[in-house]
């Protein structure tokens, strides 16, 4: 009877076992990784990267490690036009950069990231959700890339030099630090300023030594880098708003399920409120440490620079004619809603 007992236990031990590993298989097939490359050129310590570590943890928690997002901050990948080329060639890559770098497959999503455009990181955002720029998300995606994302921002560029600016006629002659941007440069030059292109790790030492006479930045560029102790007036002309577009392969977003392409969309769009909300807190808790190290802050005649700003939209060819009323007659929309 014990013999009989223990062949039938026995039999059931090899059955449950069998059901066990047939069940591991079909869950390890229906939840193969997939490895994707992330790459932005933010430092490891910035708001943005952060923020976006936090979301690729999350997505690969949700998804049971199924979308497993390596995020390469600071350049340790290819970046700028050679970081949207890896989306376009069907990698499994995720690329963070510009809205301006889209310009190269859809002209016209570059003037969305044009000078003395947005008021407010409201105002970016509700442009975001317009059928305007939907229709350029259909175009870019149709030369090879989804746009998963417009909705990360890291702050408004404002003048950093050792002189208040408050027009034009104060920015005569002053050599400002731009990017190697001709969008930069056409930009700063119709403001009135000499615009130089210095890579940025030779700025500091560039305004220390009077070889640039300020450059433009956020509020958190000014305090994270310590430009302050070298530069200590910020004039508030928000020319710019920095933002940055998550960008994917159709064909790599195709290889998700519905559920995973659910995960990743919610994820990303709650780490884009996430780091909003930060930003905020940061504009406010920096300025007042910057005013605290000395630094003053000054309003400026933005009438005047976003008139002098508005023919830079047409030295760009391929941007459509019209695209700067285009643009504007949206903001005018969003401006009457709010």
């Amino acid at each position: 009877m014990k013999k009989l007992v223990g062949t039938m236990l026995t039999a059931a031990v090899l059955l449950v076992g069998c059901g066990k590993q047939g069940d591991e298989s079909v869950s390890a097939t229906a939840i193969k990784p997939i490895d994707i490359n992330m790459s932005l050129v933010f430092t490891q310590n910035e708001l943005l990267t952060q923020e976006l570590i936090k979301v690729s943890d999350k997505i690969r928690q949700r998804s049971d490690g199924s979308i497993n997002i390596k995020v390469f901050p600071g350049g340790q990948l290819p970046v700028y036009k050679d970081n949207l080329e890896q989306v376009v060639n069907g990698a499994n890559w995720i690329a963070v950069e510009d809205l301006s770098y889209l310009g190269d497959y859809v002209p016209d999503f570059a003037a969305l990231a044009g000078p003395m455009l947005y008021n407010s990181y409201d105002e970016y955002l509700a442009m975001m959700q317009t059928d305007f720029v939907a229709d350029l998300k259909d175009q870019v995606e149709q030369k090879g890339i989804k746009v998963l994302s417009a909705d990360y921002m890291f702050g408004f560029r404002h003048m950093i030099t050792n002189k208040e600016i408050k027009n034009a006629a104060d920015m005569k002659g002053m050599r400002i630090r731009v990017p190697g941007s001709q969008l930069f440069i056409s930009t700063l030059d119709s403001m009135g300023a000499s615009p130089a292109a210095l890579p940025f790790p030779e700025t500091y030492a560039g305004v220390q030594q009077g070889v640039v006479d300020g450059l433009e930045g956020s509020i958190l560029t000014m305090y994270s880098t310590k430009i302050y102790e070298v530069a200590k007036n910020m004039s508030l002309t928000k020319h710019f708003l920095g933002t940055v577009g998550i960008y994917i392969s159709p064909t790599l977003w195709d290889k998700f399920t519905p559920e995973q392409q659910r995960i990743v969309a919610e994820e990303l769009e709650a780490g884009a409120a996430s780091n909003t909300a930060e930003l905020i807190k940061l504009d406010a808790e920096y300025t007042q440490k910057l005013e605290e190290l000395g630094v003053t802050f000054n309003s400026v005649n933005t009438a005047e620079f976003t008139q002098l700003t508005a023919d830079v939209y047409n030295q760009f060819p391929a941007w459509s004619n019209d695209i700067h009323s285009t643009i504007m007659k949206e903001l005018e929309k969003i401006r009457a809603a709010q």
